[in-house]
């Protein structure tokens, strides 16, 4: 899911408490890391300066120009890119936790005990029917990606792309022409469904759920009869396995990491942050100032949350505005923004065209029936 958060002692979707960014479960598949080794890492290489990697300082400022130089530099060609809900919201998909417009503040309709209840895998298998209702409304295939989806594909076109790692599970990455490769969808995804009976499994298709979901059907097993999910992550399972595969490999290669419309605030997700070298510029396009460290564990060197203010940053640059005109800006100062700018024209006018040739072939489908007896309603009106 993308960008949520359990409130209280409940837990989120990998099980974790959001705010415990030092719990040993958030690094209980393995593979992510260890947070004594982290800390001692941390506290050695950073506060006595023995061991680990310097703090090297690869940006001439901590600017966005200062990231653009560095881009242009060509000492950066492994960009990671950490997406959350804020890329999507000019799409029209509502964010999690933004107040009076968030998703979360607008579920009363669904009778909730609690608004992220319509994530929570127990209260779905009792009730599903928030849930479908909601995809109904927020459904892929309904929105167009944003200009920031189309700079991080500009990204993987120029050949700059290592991995984009994203809280969405609104497809819009996909649509905008990243490839499952390009992908680790870490909540999860709409493109596949299966049946949540263990002993079945049963897998279906994005048209097969579709139909369901839209004909307001609640999705049933054809084999077993037993609810069918979508593939995204609820609060109460694990993410996939190939989110904790890939970050061993990604993110010790990481030059660049981009961290866009996300509050930083769903382990372990957030603590991916932590992950690339201690040399790697690290950008947050953003509303807000998110994964900042606790003041006093930065001030004593510890931590490997973000420092935009501190004297001792040297690596972390937030730039304050919507995805989309941080994307802009930067494309700009790239020399970019004219490939930007024709690229979404392109393909929008693409993704216009097929929903038009969807649309006629939907119309030209329709029974026959209907069809004649809208034509002798016409005739007797004639008469």
């Amino acid at each position: 899911m993308s960008d949520s958060q359990e409130p209280d002692s409940r837990l989120d979707a990998r099980g974790l408490n959001p705010e415990d960014s030092d719990s040993d479960e958030e690094y209980s598949e393995g593979a992510v890391g260890d947070p004594q080794m982290d800390f001692l890492k941390n506290f050695f290489s950073r506060t006595l300066g023995l061991g680990g990697e310097s703090q090297q300082k690869s940006l001439e400022e901590l600017s966005l120009n200062g990231v653009a130089k560095y881009i242009q530099s060509e000492k950066c060609k492994n960009i990671i890119c950490m997406v959350g809900a804020g890329i999507s919201t000019s799409a029209g998909i509502p964010d999690f936790r933004s107040p009076g417009t968030g998703l979360y503040d607008n579920l009363q309709k669904y009778d909730l005990p609690y608004p992220e209840a319509i994530f929570d895998i127990g209260y779905f298998k009792e009730h599903p029917e928030p849930f479908f209702a909601l995809a109904r409304e927020l459904y892929p295939g309904q929105f167009k990606p944003t200009i920031c989806h189309y700079f991080i594909r500009l990204l993987k076109d120029k050949g700059l792309l290592k991995r984009c790692y994203t809280q969405n599970i609104d497809t819009l990455e996909r649509v905008a022409g990243l490839s499952v490769e390009d992908l680790i969808e870490a909540h999860g995804t709409f493109y596949t469904s299966h049946c949540i009976s263990a002993s079945c499994r049963q897998q279906y298709q994005l048209p097969w759920m579709k139909e369901k979901i839209f004909s307001e059907e609640i999705p049933k097993c054809e084999k077993c009869n037993s609810l069918v999910k979508p593939d995204i992550v609820f609060f109460g399972e694990s993410l996939p396995a190939r989110f904790f595969s890939s970050v061993q490999s990604d993110f010790p290669a990481c030059d660049l990491l981009i961290i866009m419309g996300t509050s930083l605030k769903v382990q372990p997700f957030a603590s991916l942050i932590s992950k690339v070298p201690s040399s790697t510029p690290r950008l947050l396009i953003n509303k807000e100032k998110a994964g900042k460290s606790d003041p006093l564990m930065s001030m004593l060197g510890l931590g490997s949350g973000m420092d935009f203010d501190s004297e001792k940053a040297y690596r972390d640059v937030a730039y304050l505005a919507t995805c989309d005109d941080g994307c802009r800006k930067l494309a700009e100062l790239l020399g970019w923004k004219e490939e930007l700018e024709e690229m979404v024209k392109h393909e929008y006018a693409k993704i216009d065209s097929s929903s038009a040739t969807g649309a006629a072939s939907s119309q030209q489908r329709q029974p026959k029936g209907k069809t004649e007896a809208k034509a002798d309603t016409t005739k007797t009106k004639e008469k």
